[in-house]
């Protein structure tokens, strides 16, 4: 939450009932097996903020109205054109209360999405990872589970992951992760599936228990995880931000960090440069550098706990006892942050080659 503090939104956060998360508590079946601490155990003695999304994103659009931003609901962007060799702004094409109206700006930046409409209009070369995990989340209250620590179920050998984040007031997003494997891949929508949705977490060993109470708070629907990421996010005036620069596979949860990494960024950037040209490369080039850590580290993570079948056994019998006799092969990028570029040395070290 260094970042969220930097651009003085905590507050706003916690109005709008974001509750810190103390601990991460890891099970195999009902046995515990690891609990941490992030205060004592994280280099900057911080806890995590789990919020509710719809929430979150009306106390800051009220907070940006309140700080003097203009906020235009119900505008529709539909064009936009960047800046031309001669430095003249960008301008945007809005359908703003059902007149068509043109902005210019010196900067616009686009923070719509994995699916941004400014990432290709402003003609931003674009990535996409392999088609490889699946998530289905679905809002859950009433679970026999503590609210003041993250609860995370691994099954590696069957590429399950399972995670518990609450929201308060009895409230938990709840997860499941797996791999896509050799066949077709059944995915869960709707309310008739959530019970196949649990039975899925109860094949993971999260304890039957932990379901007994519990009803849905909200719609059950499956993602696809597969990375999309901008080579570089800022050309011609225009800086990416968030998912519409890349989305992170949210099997691993850094969505959100990475918005408020990347906002924390640019508006430093911004703030101490006057040529906002030479700013928002400066911004591209740093986002790149940890955007680069995440995606690593996601996919390698992936490629020891989601793949399945003889050579990922293998693999698995290979890596996770070398993880066990030393954490520090594991990076702490998803608690911590992500930390300096990775070498050679730390992917062996990962890999348990060295």
């Amino acid at each position: 939450m260094v970042d969220a503090r930097a651009l003085g939104i905590y507050d706003v956060l916690v109005s709008a009932g974001a509750i810190p998360i103390t601990d991460w508590d890891s099970y195999r079946g009902a046995e515990r097996t690891g609990h941490r601490n992030l205060i004592n155990t994280t280099p900057l003695k911080e806890h995590i903020l789990a919020c509710y999304l719809p929430a979150m994103q009306e106390a800051l659009l009220q907070w940006a109205q309140d700080s003097g931003a203009t906020v235009l609901r119900g505008a529709r962007a539909r064009a936009l054109d960047t800046r031309d060799s001669n430095g003249n702004k960008v301008t945007v094409e809005a359908d703003v209360a059902g007149k068509s109206e043109s902005m210019a700006a010196r900067m616009v930046v686009g923070a719509d999405g994995r699916g941004s409409p400014v990432r290709s209009w402003a003609g931003f070369q674009v990535n996409k990872d392999p088609d490889r995990n699946l998530v289905a989340g679905v809002l859950l209250e009433n679970l026999d589970l503590s609210e003041d620590a993250a609860h995370a179920w691994l099954q590696p050998e069957l590429g399950y992951l399972v995670f518990h984040w609450p929201q308060g007031n009895g409230v938990a997003r709840a997860y499941f992760c797996y791999g896509p494997g050799p066949g077709p891949v059944p995915r869960l929508s709707g309310p008739g599936d959530l019970p196949k949705y649990l039975e899925r977490c109860v094949a993971a060993e999260v304890p039957a228990e932990v379901y007994s109470k519990c009803k849905a708070a909200g719609p059950l629907a499956t993602f696809d995880c597969a990375g999309t990421w901008a080579e570089h996010v800022f050309r011609q005036g225009v800086a990416l931000v968030g998912d519409a620069a890349s989305n992170s596979d949210p099997t691993w949860g850094q969505g959100l960090a990475i918005a408020l990494r990347g906002v924390r960024v640019l508006a430093d950037a911004l703030a101490n440069n006057e040529d906002w040209e030479s700013a928002g490369k400066a911004y591209s080039v740093e986002r790149n550098q940890y955007r680069t850590v995440v995606h690593t580290v996601e996919e390698r993570q992936s490629t020891v706990l989601m793949e399945t079948g003889p050579e990922a056994d293998a693999f698995k019998e290979k890596v996770l006892p070398s993880w066990s006799a030393d954490r520090r092969r594991h990076p702490d990028t998803f608690i911590a942050g992500p930390g300096p570029a990775l070498d050679e040395t730390a992917r062996r070290r990962f890999f348990g080659d060295d």
